[in-house]
Order: structure tokens, then C-alpha cells, then sequence
């Protein structure tokens, strides 16, 4: 029973941003559609982890074979790398491709937010299953412990997948509405998605060395959280149905 807790407080972050955010598209989404990508999301869960593993291992042997000190500290610099630049971009070009694969050619994406919704769901599925890691491989784990941990992780670490995802979502549906400039603004979105990812990761490593870290990644997402809302706002006023090529 007590491991069938622990998923459901894994679960619920996820699922609490799903459906806020479900509710701002006017048109809902085929239930069977929003399910398959949320559960597609949390499947690329362990691909993202083989990712960051063996491209830790690529950078750790190139580094040895060319004798560069880049790693000089150790284990320590390979983390940081990781965290901040392997991680987000990987991380980030999963969830979208979930939704490239599922959603971009289906008749259930026929507006432009739409691709907003979709990248969300897929980021919120993909959260749900790194919370519920996140409190399996916690030592000693306990109810209490793990109540924190999954009230700390929808306020921080979910939502930022959600935004940041959110916000790679909106370039995505822009790209549709102008193809002259598709290229430019899909990867104008994904610089962007990652960035704010790693920044909040970072902000997030540092956190060890003061408190003060906290309310830096608070003030990062109400940044994100304002940018999304903006872009929600401006995909609702495009009326004009997406043409999928």
C-alpha cells in the first residue's frame, strides 16, 4: 500500500497542472488523445535518463582522450554539465517529439493553441514519472518526506516543465501560422525552451549554497508563468484553423 501511495503523490503534481491547464483551451481536447500523450511523456522518462547517462559518458571519454582538464573537478563538472545543458536539451526535444510524432498530423490539433496544450500534457506526463522516481530513490523515504517532496516539485520542477514546454509550444503553433518563417521560429522556441530550463537548473544547484536561490527560481517562474499566459492570450485571438503540411 505504501508504494501505491507513493505513486498517486507522484502522480498528483502532474495531474493538478493538467487539468488547469485543460482548461484554458475553449475547445477541448479528445480525452483519448490528452491520455495518450500524457502516458507518451511519462514513457520517455527512462529514454531522457539512457540519454544523459551515455552522453555523460561520451563527454567524460572525450575529454580523457584528449586530455583537455575540461572535468577538472570530476564527477562534480560532469553533473553540472549534465544538469544544465544535456539534460534540458534532451529533456526538451523529447516532450516534443512525443507531440510531433502523436499530434502535428492529427485532426485533434486544429487550432493554434493546441500545440501549446499538447507539449504541456506531454511535459506534465514526463513530470509525473520523474516525481515518482524522485521519491523512490530517496533514501529512507517516508510518507511525510515524500508529502514534502511532491508539494515542493508542483511548485517548482513540474510547473517548469510545463512552462517550458508551454512555451515552445506557442513558437510551434506560430511556425504553422507562418510557414515562410517556420524554421526560424520553431528553433527560436526551443532555444528558448531550453534555456529557461537550464537556467532553472542551475538556479537549482546553487540553492546548496543559500536560500536566497529560492527566490530566484520563484521570480523565474512567475517570469515563465506571465510569458505563457501572454502567449495563451495570443493564440486565442489567431481564429484561423491550422493547416498541418
Amino acid at each position: 500500500m505504501e508504494h501505491l501511495f507513493f505513486i498517486i503523490l507522484g502522480m498528483l503534481p502532474g495531474l493538478a497542472w493538467l487539468f488547469f491547464y485543460l482548461h484554458k483551451d475553449a475547445n477541448p481536447e479528445p480525452k483519448d488523445m490528452v491520455f495518450l500523450i500524457f502516458l507518451l511523456g511519462a514513457a520517455i522518462g527512462p529514454v531522457a535518463i539512457l540519454i544523459q547517462y551515455f552522453s555523460a559518458k561520451a563527454i567524460s571519454g572525450f575529454n580523457d582522450f584528449f586530455n583537455l582538464g575540461l572535468l577538472s573537478a570530476g564527477t562534480a563538472s560532469l553533473f553540472f554539465i549534465n544538469i544544465v545543458f544535456i539534460a534540458p536539451l534532451s529533456e526538451e526535444l523529447l516532450k516534443y517529439l512525443v507531440v510531433r510524432w502523436q499530434v502535428l498530423k492529427n485532426p485533434a490539433f486544429d487550432e493554434p493553441v493546441d500545440a501549446m496544450i499538447y507539449l504541456i500534457v506531454s511535459a506534465l506526463g514526463f513530470a509525473s514519472i520523474e516525481n515518482i522516481s524522485n521519491i523512490f530513490f530517496t533514501p529512507d523515504i517516508s510518507s511525510q518526506l515524500a508529502i514534502s517532496q511532491s508539494t515542493a516539485r508542483f511548485l517548482s520542477a513540474t510547473l517548469l516543465h510545463a512552462l517550458s514546454s508551454g512555451i515552445l509550444g506557442y513558437f510551434v503553433a506560430c511556425s504553422f501560422l507562418n510557414l515562410q518563417k517556420k524554421n526560424l521560429l520553431f528553433w527560436t522556441g526551443f532555444s528558448l525552451a531550453v534555456a529557461f530550463h537550464g537556467f532553472y537548473n542551475y538556479l537549482a544547484y546553487l540553492i546548496r549554497y543559500s536560500d536566497f536561490f529560492v527566490l530566484a527560481i520563484a521570480l523565474l517562474l512567475v517570469l515563465m508563468s506571465g510569458l505563457v499566459g501572454w502567449q495563451f492570450r495570443c493564440l486565442k485571438k489567431q481564429m484561423a484553423i491550422c493547416k498541418i503540411r
